[in-house]
This record gives C-alpha cells, sequence and structure tokens, in this order.
C-alpha cells in the first residue's frame, strides 16, 4: 500500500525545514500549524535512565479465564496480537498472579499448594499463558505476585515464614514449565508488605539457586520502600525496583502522574507497576498519555496496564477491562481494541534495555496540554524511537527535529493513530517516510493523534479478525472424563474457592470436579463460600443439574440465573441457589448484590450423608423455580426478582464436594432429571421407536435426549416417562424383560437409585441390566442378579 494513502488527515511531514513552506504550498487544503513550531534536537548523547519495558498483568483474578478455552485459530490470533512482535500489542513484560484460592477480582485462580504438604504445578492457566508469551516473544520478563493464599500460610497470616518457602516452590513450578521467573513480588497486592518479609524472601531465594530473581515490592499506592532504605540498607540491597499503582490517579485521563523525590533518588528502578482499569478501547487515550508521562513527570521507566485480556463473562466486574476482548470461546468471537495500538507505538519501536534521551523529551512546546513527547535511542546509539501524543492539542503543532549525537541521520519511518476514530482502519497506520536533510526534519501532529518517528524496522499491524458473537448454547453438558486431574473444566469459573477435576471417589468411575479449597483463605475480598459458574447472562428458562456427593458434612449448592457481585464482595451476588446438606436439609435461597440472602423455600429430605452419589436439579420457568433431589421434587417457589443469568455449582466453606454429570438444559425441568445413561455402553435407557405401548421392551440406544429417553423418578420411587408411563419389571426374577406400563402404583413399578449408579427393584432387588454386557443399540434391557458391573451402572446424565 502507498503509505501516502494511509496519511492521517492534515498530517505532513517534510524533507527539511527550509522546505516548510513550499511543502505546505503543495498540500491543499491543510491549514498552517496553530501555534509556532517546537524544536526538538534529538541528542544520542543525552542522559537518561533505562527503559524497563512497557506490559500488562495477567490476574487479580480470573480476568484471563476463558482466554484457554478458545478454539484454534482464534486463540492463537489472540495471543499473537498480545505478545508477538512486530503484530500487536507487543507486550514486553507480563505480571501473572500467583493463584490463591481467592477472589482477586473478577473470579478466583488457584493454587499450586492448597494445602501444607500439596503440589500441582499445572494448575490453572497463568502457566500457559506464560509459555505461549515466551514463545512467540523469548525476551519478555515474567513477573510474579500473589493477591492472596491458601488459608494453611501462617495459619491464615500472610507475611509469616511459610511465605518463603511457598514463592520457593512456584519458582519451582516454573522451572517445570521452563520458564525464568525476573521479578518476584513478596507482598500482598495492595494490601501488604513488610521489610523483614522482603528481607527473608531475598535470602531464600540466593540460598535456593534463585539468585538471578530480582524482587520489586510494594504494589501498593506508596513510595514507602524508598522511604524505609536510609534506615534499612539491608531493605534497599533486598529491592531491585520499587512498584507503584496509578501513579497518574485511578480511572483518570492520565494527564499528569506523581512520584516521590527519595524513590527517583533511591537508585532503584522505579515502575508504574499498575495502570489502566479501562476498556480495551476506551483506555487508548490515558494510555498514550500515561506511558510517556509517567517518565516525564515521575521518572518511572516501567509501565504495566491491568489487565492483560477481558476474557470473563459480562456479569462479572471491568468484564471489557483489558487489551482485547475475548469473552465467547463458544463462538470464537474477540475483538482488538485501540489500547493494543496504543501500546504498540512504544513497545515495537523499543526494547527494554533502552535509554531514554531527557533532552529530547518533554511536553510541546512546554505546555503539557499540548501533549507529550519521549525518544529512546538502543543500546548502541544508533537507533531512536520517539512517542508522540497530541491528545488534548486544541490545533496541529509542527515539530522542527535536529539529530546529533550519533544517532541514525537516515531515513525515519513515522507511524500514526487517530485515537479520535472508532474506525480500525485509522488505526497503527504506517506514512510517508521522512528523509532528514542535514539530520533535520519536520513534522506536523495532529489533535487525538498518537506517533511514533523511528529509525528502526519490522514493525507490523496484525492482520486476523475473529468471527462474530454467539450464545453458549443449550444443553450444555459436561462429565468431566476429558481432563486429566488438576484441571478447571470448560468455561467452568472459579469466583471463590478452587474448582478442580479429580478421579472421582464414592465407587464412581471416570473424573469429578471437586471443589479443593480445603480452608477458608488468606482473602483479597471478603471471604464468601466457594463457587464457581459458566454460562450466558441471556439464559432466561433452564434447569441446571448435577450429581453430586458430599466428602464430610456441610452442603453443597447448584446456582441458577447468576448475575453481577458487588464489588469487593464475591458472596453478595444476584443469584438463586439449591441448597442441600449431608443432614438433608435444603433450601432454596435468593441472594443480591447488597449482600442479603432470602430463604423462598426450605425442608427436609432424606439424608444425603457422606461419600453417596445423589442427584440435585434446580429449574426455571417464568416465576417458578423447582427444586428436585434425587428424581422427586422437593418444593417450587415463584419469584420473579432475577430474570435471567448464568448457572454454577458451590460449596460450604471448606467443603471439598464433588460434582459431575454436570447437565443444563432449556426449559424449566420441574421433576425432569436426564436421561439414565449405561456407564458400559455410554448408550441411553430408551423407549423403541418411541413407542406409548404398554409392555414395549427398553433398550439401549444412542441417547439423543427424546422424550422417549427421559425418565423422571417420583417421590413414590417410580422412573416415569412421557408423565404417564413407568418402568415396570412386575414381581419379576433375573432375565426378566423391563418395559413400559401405565402407572398404577404397583410394587413392580418401584425403584431405588442407588449412590453406586446401581437402579435396583424395590420389589425383587434385582439391578436393571444391559443384557449380555451389551453395548450396541437395541441391547434388550432386564432384570438380573447384581453384579456391580459397568452394565448395571445408570449414571442420571
Amino acid at each position: 500500500m502507498d503509505p501516502q494513502m494511509t496519511r492521517p488527515p492534515r498530517t505532513l511531514a517534510v524533507l527539511a525545514v527550509s522546505s516548510l513552506l513550499a511543502a505546505l504550498g503543495v498540500v491543499a487544503g491543510f491549514a498552517a500549524p496553530a501555534q509556532a513550531a517546537t524544536a526538538i534536537t534529538v541528542n544520542g548523547a543525552s542522559g537518561g535512565r533505562t527503559f524497563d519495558g512497557v506490559g500488562a498483568v495477567s490476574g487479580g483474578g480470573g480476568n484471563s479465564r476463558l482466554l484457554i478455552d478458545y478454539p484454534e485459530p482464534q486463540r492463537s490470533q489472540i495471543l499473537d496480537y498480545l505478545f508477538r512482535p512486530g503484530y500487536g500489542a507487543a507486550l514486553q513484560t507480563l505480571k501473572v498472579e500467583i493463584g490463591g484460592d481467592t477472589n482477586s477480582t473478577s473470579g478466583a485462580e488457584p493454587s499450586h499448594a492448597h494445602f501444607r504438604g500439596d503440589l500441582d504445578c499445572n494448575r490453572g492457566y497463568q502457566w500457559w499463558i506464560m509459555e505461549e508469551a515466551k514463545r512467540r516473544n523469548p525476551a519478555i520478563q515474567l513477573i510474579g505476585l500473589p493477591w492472596g493464599a491458601p488459608g494453611w500460610i501462617g495459619n491464615g497470616t500472610f507475611l509469616s515464614g511459610d511465605l518463603s518457602g511457598y514463592l520457593l516452590s512456584w519458582l519451582g513450578c516454573a522451572r517445570q514449565h521452563n520458564l525464568t521467573i525476573d521479578y518476584l513480588v513478596p507482598a500482598q497486592n495492595e494490601r501488604q508488605w513488610n521489610a523483614g518479609t522482603t528481607i527473608a524472601v531475598r535470602n531464600a531465594l540466593d540460598a535456593n539457586g534463585y539468585g538471578n530473581v530480582k524482587i520489586e515490592v510494594a504494589e501498593d499506592w506508596t513510595y514507602s520502600p524508598a522511604d524505609q532504605f536510609a534506615a534499612n540498607p539491608a531493605l534497599r540491597d533486598a529491592v531491585d525496583a520499587i512498584g507503584v499503582h496509578y501513579s497518574c490517579g485511578y480511572l483518570t485521563d492520565q494527564k499528569t502522574c506523581t512520584s516521590s523525590a527519595t524513590a527517583i533518588n533511591s537508585g532503584k528502578a522505579l515502575w508504574s507497576s499498575e495502570n489502566g482499569s479501562q476498556d480495551y478501547n476506551g483506555g487508548a487515550k490515558p494510555l498514550a498519555r500515561g506511558i510517556n508521562r509517567t517518565y516525564l513527570d515521575a521518572k518511572m521507566t516501567g509501565y504495566q496496564n491491568w489487565d492483560l485480556v477481558a476474557s470473563t463473562t459480562p456479569n462479572n466486574l471491568w468484564p471489557t477491562v483489558g487489551l482485547v476482548l475475548a469473552n465467547q470461546p463458544w463462538s470464537g468471537f474477540y475483538s482488538v481494541g485501540k489500547d493494543v495500538w496504543s501500546i504498540a507505538h512504544t513497545t515495537q519501536f523499543t526494547e527494554p534495555g533502552w535509554k531514554y534521551l531527557d533532552s529530547s523529551s518533554g511536553y510541546i512546546a512546554g505546555n503539557r496540554n499540548n501533549g507529550s513527547y519521549i525518544t529512546m535511542r538502543s543500546p548502541d546509539s544508533a537507533d531512536y524511537s520517539m512517542i508522540i501524543e497530541a491528545m488534548d492539542a486544541s490545533g496541529a503543532q509542527t515539530l522542527d527535529l535536529s539529530v546529533t549525537g550519533g544517532l541514525s541521520t537516515g531515513a525515519v519511518h513515522v507511524w500514526a493513530s487517530n485515537l479520535n476514530s472508532s474506525n480500525p482502519a485509522d488505526h497503527f497506520t504506517r506514512q510517508a517516510d521522512i528523509t532528514p536533510s542535514g539530520g533535520r526534519y519536520s513534522l506536523t501532529v495532529q489533535p487525538g493523534y498518537q506517533y511514533t518517528i523511528t529509525t528502526t524496522t519490522g514493525q507490523g499491524k496484525g492482520t486476523a479478525t475473529g468471527p462474530g458473537q454467539g450464545t453458549l448454547a443449550l444443553p450444555h453438558t459436561d462429565n468431566f472424563d476429558s481432563y486429566p486431574a488438576g484441571r478447571e473444566a470448560k468455561y467452568l469459573m472459579d469466583m471463590q474457592g478452587a474448582f478442580e477435576t479429580v478421579a472421582c471417589g464414592g465407587g464412581r468411575t471416570g473424573m469429578c470436579v471437586r471443589q479443593a479449597s480445603t480452608q477458608a483463605p488468606i482473602t483479597w475480598k471478603a471471604l464468601s463460600d466457594p463457587y464457581a459458574e459458566l454460562g450466558s447472562t441471556t439464559w432466561t428458562n433452564y434447569t441446571v443439574q448435577a450429581d453430586v456427593m458430599l466428602e464430610r458434612s456441610g452442603y453443597a449448592e447448584l446456582l441458577g440465573r447468576v448475575g453481577g457481585q458487588e464489588l469487593m464482595n464475591p458472596g453478595a451476588l444476584n443469584a438463586y441457589h439449591l441448597r442441600v446438606s449431608d443432614t438433608g436439609a435444603w433450601s432454596v435461597l435468593r441472594t443480591n448484590t447488597s449482600a442479603q440472602t432470602t430463604t423462598l423455600r426450605s425442608g427436609s429430605t432424606a439424608a444425603l450423608g457422606t461419600g453417596r452419589w445423589h442427584s440435585v436439579a434446580l429449574g426455571f420457568s417464568g416465576s417458578t423455580i423447582t427444586a428436585t433431589v434425587d428424581g422427586a421434587v422437593v418444593g417450587t417457589v415463584a419469584d420473579s426478582t432475577l430474570g435471567s443469568g448464568l448457572a454454577g455449582i458451590g460449596t460450604s466453606q471448606g467443603q471439598t464436594a464433588q460434582f459431575d454429570n454436570l447437565n443444563i438444559a432449556a426449559g424449566a425441568g420441574g421433576g425432569t432429571s436426564p436421561v439414565l445413561r449405561n456407564v458400559n455402553a455410554n448408550r441411553c435407557l430408551d423407549v423403541p421407536n418411541a413407542s406409548q405401548a404398554n409392555g414395549t421392551q427398553l433398550a439401549l440406544w444412542d441417547c439423543n435426549a427424546g422424550a422417549n429417553q427421559q425418565w423422571t423418578a417420583t417421590a413414590a420411587g417410580q422412573l416415569q416417562v412421557y408423565g404417564t408411563k413407568c418402568l415396570d419389571a412386575g414381581a419379576g426374577t433375573s432375565g426378566t424383560r423391563a418395559v413400559i406400563a401405565a402407572c398404577t402404583g404397583a410394587a413392580g413399578q418401584q425403584w431405588r437409585l442407588n449412590a453406586d449408579d446401581s437402579v435396583t427393584s424395590a420389589q425383587s432387588g434385582l439391578c436393571l441390566d444391559a443384557s449380555g454386557a451389551g453395548t450396541a443399540n437395541g441391547t434388550a434391557v432386564i432384570l438380573w442378579t447384581c453384579t456391580n458391573g459397568t452394565n448395571q451402572k445408570w449414571r442420571r446424565s
């Protein structure tokens, strides 16, 4: 493409100052600059600090959760836009959360050590994100920071003797993933740090082969580490960088940034280590200002945007904050924000280790309202890049530049973004090159634009695009058998606690999801019971069903119509809950963002006990809510407060309950349970040809969610199909056919759904059996002596 064709309106680059007026006469329709030109000497010999990079934060928490569930090629395309040099944001640093089993902003991230002595280096998705970042940019610097921690750390005390070992084990996990961590933060993000713990962690790193890992503190809003250096030389020696949050203000335009003279003069790197918290498009102009002005105003050499990617569902907090919106892995949809291109104006033209040129950086015409510019040179003093922003200028601004001090006086490449425009074609566009004359040239910049002028090459703008948006379709089912142990199930987002796959207990084969946090964590927000959610904010009438096994006294629950949560309390959320306890007590609850809990209906059913599997369902149809336990409706209630939302699972605090055969299906559900799936054949109990004739023998068939495969367990112990026919075996002996018959209440129509997944005749005690252990479609279903074989196991999913 001819670079002239992508020139932003009213942008003018001329060969030399002496030819400026002539060029202005040639380009018709361009007004003269609004004020006198600003003379800038680009002096490669100028002093300045060392640049530490621009990056982003993945964590705090759960905001990157859905990215790993994206299909290819969209997942790789998103990762390219974040990390690939010369393509998109080209991030130079990446800070990740050291998961702590607790909600740390938009969700919870799992710890590598849920309890003392536990270790699993493959939990969560941050290892994967770091690996993908390194694969694209081997030079990217990695930083680890905890927001919370499992409750065993210091018996609930974060700054304790346990912390060093906990962080060392996390670094050991990084080694297993062939990742080198560059910086570690021995502090609780925005909550607490102290000198003693910082020094202890430094000593532990040195003693355990991690002397190359640097320490950054304190990841809060103060410059307190620097204030303590004079009186504490050991602390000064332990710390490599001071990280401060929102040095230009929180949710501001980032026009003015502040620092501390003590910190500036401390001899340590000074970073604006968390900024942004703004929409993936709306944060672009603040980013353009802030990346420049944190150095100009505060001598900060590192800048990290919170957060990396907006990859959580819209009901959660800050759902569009990040560089890329990627919240629909089921559809593959994603959208690259203007924020990416604002960052790219720095990252694609510099590298950590470059030097700021102080005398070649400042405010245009000495007025911060006109915009700002910073200049950096390469370590060999040959190349340079100048990043210019004119976000608030009232008119065009002309810069007259003179290059000296050993820098290249060759061709200058110009890139520009109109950040006032929502048209992607106006972002990060290559302009006409400028050929300096005697090291001199001019550039006229326009209001609302960001520019980079550079002698480097290799930059580019990614071209990949994602598909359109789509809703997660129902039914959504997951038996969790496809995952290895210790993983998070697809689309299931931890909000508090840690829900991960394990080998099923209670005599059940296959994999289940287990809430693995065994005690209350050290929180970043208010403490709530553990829960996880998934789905769409548009879901209205549906039934969420799961098999549940309690491992200890307490309760498990299903959630429905889940909406938003309160800012600092994950337990204060809009949702309905069906809670069932080991004693058999059950309740239907409604919670809201004001932390109010209303009991809509409650009662008691047969005790669930522990170590036994049970089926639980929560259904919605308009204002009618239906609670089902083991196939029997235990209660209904009318409530129209919450009309739509996600589904979820949860437990009481410390309850390590297991869940299996999650099924979310359209329709109210009522007493309707899912199909009965034969474990051996992986086929369903079926009425052949959807017959309704009495005496039709039942068989196995591919599960298809047809009405002839939907079996309702009633309070009377019947298994009904079509609402009028019952599973019947009469007085049966081994070999008796299982048939359907009109429901009469006869003893031969009563069945027990057992915790070991067997289904037995209440009259004969014999088991429902796939004849001859057959697995093919059409295999007859009969009664047979119970053998504990998998052909006699039936799962309600």
